[in-house]
């Protein structure tokens, strides 16, 4: 791990925080953005001796920027959820059975939970069973009309066989009719920070207005790793038996590279063949998303190649040592007017390591003013850190002290302070 500090010479100080604030509007919330300019000096010059030690010492080229050959691509820490590279990542796309993910997710909260068992029952209904089984022409598990089958065979039908079938069935088990159960499936979507995805159905066949974005497929797969540990061995499952069918799992990669341990592909005419891909490389877990390719083996190696990048290109640097103060959050009706921020621990970032001269960006991001009072331990902010190489991480950031409410007097002079600042901003 790279400590900034080594990257400006042995006796340079920690960096300093004198930051310049400016604010903008989303919704009800303002935002403030600190840009920390020591920071990025010092980031960037530890990414350029980094960049150059890997090329003095590799005996082959080192890796170098990535350069995608899809349409959209997006790579994630998924331990932290930082965005290691994006290409086109934020546009919406129709995720064909990408989308499938959310309908298994669906099934898992309410397992969790309590209200569904593996062991349950669902019918296969003349709906589901024509659209998306066997009179349907596309992927299905086949499953028999009337037919009751356990809610565990279903979800590995949807995983491993991407059967529309199951998929419909189970929706329609859950919330009565697949047109409920998309509007469930959105509601969660917003609720875990998917906000720009919309789903219209449970199986992720063309519509125009089921939508979701490779970075958000990312940010649902990441959910699922975290939330429903007992269930994402699943999307592991190499092949799946039912009656008289053998599937195999269209996610190549289960087979041939031993760090890949899920996720989930598809394909449409309207937006090309997809895939997401979860892998443990060198004890990092990597989240990788493609969509828009023109073949499976295009997906195939677009993925490969940026799993080979992410275990090869980015490395860790740490910001602030523990306790290190990282900036200052207003307070409002406070007895103090700002209120000391520190990392976790160490306060540390994986970012790519090149290109060596990438233009960096630090900021404290945290709904403003924070409102009094303020216990020590509190998770208040975030620091964000982005680059022109198109990557972000973000690492939470807690109140290092207590900060009590105020007297009458200083929530006044707060508000007033407060009402003034609206205004000179409109």
């Amino acid at each position: 791990m790279q400590r900034l500090a080594k990257a400006r010479g042995p006796n340079t100080r920690a960096p300093d925080i004198s930051a310049r604030v400016t604010s903008a509007r989303t919704k009800a919330t303002r935002v403030v953005r600190v840009v920390i300019k020591a920071i990025v000096v010092a980031l960037a010059a530890a990414l350029s001796v980094l960049a150059g030690i890997a090329v003095a010492h590799a005996q082959t080229p080192a890796a170098r920027d990535f350069v995608p050959r899809v349409k959209h691509v997006m790579l994630m820490d998924g331990d932290t959820g930082g965005i290691l590279y994006r290409f086109n990542a934020d546009q919406l796309i129709s995720p064909a059975s990408m989308s499938k993910i959310m309908t298994a997710a669906m099934a898992f909260k309410l397992m969790k939970s309590g209200k569904l068992k593996p062991s349950d029952e669902f019918v296969m209904s003349v709906n589901a069973w024509r659209k998306g089984g066997a009179p349907s022409g596309t992927s299905a598990m086949m499953v028999p009309v009337h037919t009751k089958v356990r809610l565990d065979e279903l979800l590995k039908g949807i995983i491993v066989q991407s059967g529309n079938d199951a998929a419909i069935a189970v929706a329609e088990g859950i919330a009565g009719n697949e047109d409920a159960f998309a509007r469930l499936m959105t509601e969660e979507g917003k609720r875990i920070g998917l906000k720009q995805s919309q789903f219209r159905n449970a199986t992720g066949l063309f519509h125009p207005e089921h939508l979701m974005t490779v970075q958000e497929l990312g940010v649902l797969t990441r959910h699922i790793i975290r939330e429903y540990p007992e269930f994402f061995p699943m999307f592991a499952q190499k092949e799946f038996l039912y009656r008289r069918h053998k599937f195999v799992n269209r996610n190549s990669l289960l087979f041939a590279d031993p760090n890949v341990d899920g996720m989930k592909t598809g394909n449409l005419k309207q937006s090309g063949y997809g895939m997401v891909v979860t892998a443990k490389v060198n004890s990092r877990r990597l989240i990788a998303v493609v969509a828009g390719a023109n073949t499976e083996a295009e997906r195939r190696d677009e993925v490969r190649r940026l799993l080979d990048w992410g275990s090869t290109s980015v490395s860790e640097f740490k910001l602030f040592d523990a306790n290190e103060e990282v900036g200052r959050a207003r307070v409002w009706g406070g007895s103090a007017f700002y209120v000391p921020l520190v990392g976790n621990g160490d306060v540390n970032v994986w970012l790519p390591k090149f290109p060596a001269a990438q233009r960096l960006k630090g900021e404290i991001v945290y709904a403003s003013p924070l409102k009094a009072p303020v216990k020590k331990g509190d998770e208040v902010a975030r620091l964000r850190v982005t680059s022109t190489s198109n990557a972000m991480q973000e690492v939470p950031l807690y109140a290092a002290e207590d900060v009590a409410e105020g007297g009458m007097v200083r929530r006044g002079l707060d508000s007033l302070a407060h009402l003034a600042l609206r205004l000179f901003q409109r």
